[in-house]
């Protein structure tokens, strides 16, 4: 007897890409660059910045563990957040293990409701987060350390002090390295990085077919 599919089962091929960087390397052009050419990009701190404000149980166990000060109304307070949490590696792990989990399975659900042949994830904790498992592929953008630190100094209008703080949160480029599958320098131009982003999609869609 022949068995019934489920209609909520995806039969249809479906490539999940995640694209990672350390802060300042570039990933987030990168994936505007993908986006711009018609691909789906879930963007998982944009999504975990949503939830932090939304998500009752995250909002209640941020307050337990950093003060009333962590909101200001219904928004998040991103500036009392950082400053507590940041510079110290502890209260970075005990924030990310109260927001992780649930970005995680906003994240499979809604890398499973896309139809597309090539879907992508911008996240800048793929590894930290254990999340490699959602995905087929992880590239991985990356960029000399003083130029990182310049871009976000420039960007975010910090010391040099602040960012490499902020880098030393993150897991090494070294480690990201043997762990990704892609990795695409971003030392150069805008329309260089565009080439970079060809290529991958152009290296990709065979897979799709």
């Amino acid at each position: 007897m022949k068995k019934s599919v489920s209609k909520s089962v995806d039969l249809s091929p479906k490539i999940k890409v995640a694209i990672t960087g350390g802060i300042g390397s570039g990933k987030s052009s990168f994936a505007r660059i993908i986006e711009s050419k018609g691909y789906p990009v879930i963007k998982a701190d944009e999504l975990a910045k949503q939830l932090m404000s939304t998500h009752k149980t995250i909002r209640k166990k941020i307050i337990l563990a950093f003060g009333e000060e962590s909101y200001s109304g219904d928004s998040l307070n991103t500036e009392h957040l950082a400053k507590i949490v940041f510079p110290d590696p502890e209260k970075t792990k005990i924030l990310n293990s109260i927001v992780h989990p649930v970005v995680i399975s906003e994240i499979k659900k809604l890398l499973d409701q896309e139809t597309s042949p090539l879907v992508f994830c911008e996240a800048a904790l793929i590894f930290e987060a254990r999340m490699t498992p959602l995905f087929d592929y992880i590239v991985l953008i990356t960029a000399d350390e003083q130029l990182r630190i310049r871009r976000v100094v420039e960007r975010d209008k910090v010391s040099p002090e602040a960012v490499l703080s902020r880098m030393q949160n993150q897991m090494s480029e070294i480690e990201k390295n043997k762990r990704s599958h892609y990795i695409f320098e971003n030392n150069g131009t805008l329309a260089e990085l565009e080439s970079k982003a060809n290529l991958l999609i152009t290296l990709l869609h065979p897979r799709t077919a």
